[in-house]
């Protein structure tokens, strides 16, 4: 009788252990379930904020998001310990438009942004690289399936990989990470809101009514007198490089510094500060190249030059020498006054 009772315990706690597992979701079956979720919206909003450690300084960032399917995008960054890094990039039927107020300046890209690139903010982009990566690490914890997955942007050797984690029961996404090569987290995305399906009005991603409105606000003219200049310089050099000096110049619009790097890799860079406006945020300017996302920044990439706007003034790294992947590094590593 005994042995009886051991043995229905035994299958008993057999079925349980089978069930449970039966209950569990397969890393494909989370993937499967991902994608769908993914085809089967037809919009979404979100916020999130966003921490960035690259060179020295850490960047905090409140990122606004609305999507609605297929190809409308709009993206608001708010930098949150300075206004001036503040930018919008909007996607609609025209192009793509990325909005700088601080310089009363907006650029035309005509490309596929933000596909084919890492965008750790957007979960459309997010479920892209899960997809894209056939040797992706999958794991479970009480809360959360979290994946482990290649990033795929300009300069990714600095930023080889990234953890993606998403709520079990909804699978909303939670958290990004986004690690260095030495496994040190740089940059890592909080959502804390995301809502799928959510009526949205075209007239949020029409271009003449973000270009009129501006959804951040362009400083007044004596903003920009009260504006000092602060030379920057980047962090991270090539191997073989080092700094040759730097000149500082007026133009018709404000003040200019070409700083000169010499060695096997050399390059210039460009830092203007404006004390009046050379164009005007209502009229885009188009932009024959790349928009290229650097994290802090949207920057436009051409002929062997990377420009971008940074704490309210225009960058430019111009070189023959450089490759693609380190005019993004030593653009995302410009910092103020921190040459050694």
């Amino acid at each position: 009788m005994k042995s009886r009772r051991l043995l229905f315990l035994s299958l008993f706690l057999m079925m349980v252990v089978l069930l449970s597992a039966c209950g569990e979701e397969t890393v494909e079956d989370v993937v499967g379930s991902l994608e769908k979720q993914g085809e089967d919206l037809s919009s979404f909003t979100s916020t999130v904020d966003m921490t960035m450690k690259t060179g020295e300084e850490t960047q905090q960032y409140n990122v606004e998001v609305w999507h609605k399917k297929d190809n409308f995008y709009k993206v608001v960054m708010n930098n949150k310990t300075d206004e001036e890094g503040n930018q919008v990039i909007l996607r609609n039927d025209e192009g793509v438009f990325v909005l700088t107020p601080s310089i009363n300046k907006s650029y035309k890209f005509q490309n596929e942004w933000p596909k084919h690139h890492s965008q750790p903010y957007l979960y459309t982009s997010l479920i892209d690289d899960i997809k894209a990566d056939d040797e992706r690490e999958f794991k479970k914890t009480e809360n959360y399936y979290i994946f482990t997955v290649k990033t795929n942007y300009k300069g990714k050797q600095k930023l080889p990989y990234q953890e993606i984690y998403f709520h079990k029961k909804s699978k909303k996404p939670a958290l990004v990470k986004v690690f260095n090569a030495e496994n040190e987290s740089i940059v890592e995305v909080t959502f804390n809101s995301f809502d799928f399906d959510v009526a949205i009005e075209d007239e949020e991603f029409d271009t003449d009514q973000n270009l009129a409105e501006g959804a951040v606000s362009v400083p007044t003219m004596a903003e920009l007198e009260d504006k000092d200049l602060e030379v920057y310089y980047p962090v991270n050099l090539p191997s073989g490089t080092e700094f040759a000096g730097e000149e500082v110049m007026e133009f018709d619009f404000g003040e200019r510094v070409l700083s000169t790097f010499e060695g096997e890799k050399s390059f210039t860079l460009i830092q203007e500060v404006y004390n009046s406006y050379p164009t005007d945020l209502s009229v885009p300017v188009y932009a024959d190249g790349e928009l290229v996302d650097l994290g802090k920044s949207v920057g436009h990439l051409a002929n062997g030059t990377l420009e971008w706007e940074q704490d309210g003034m225009r960058f430019v790294v111009a070189s023959d020498d450089l490759t693609v992947d380190e005019l993004v590094e030593v653009a995302q590593s410009v910092e103020k006054e921190v040459l050694k």
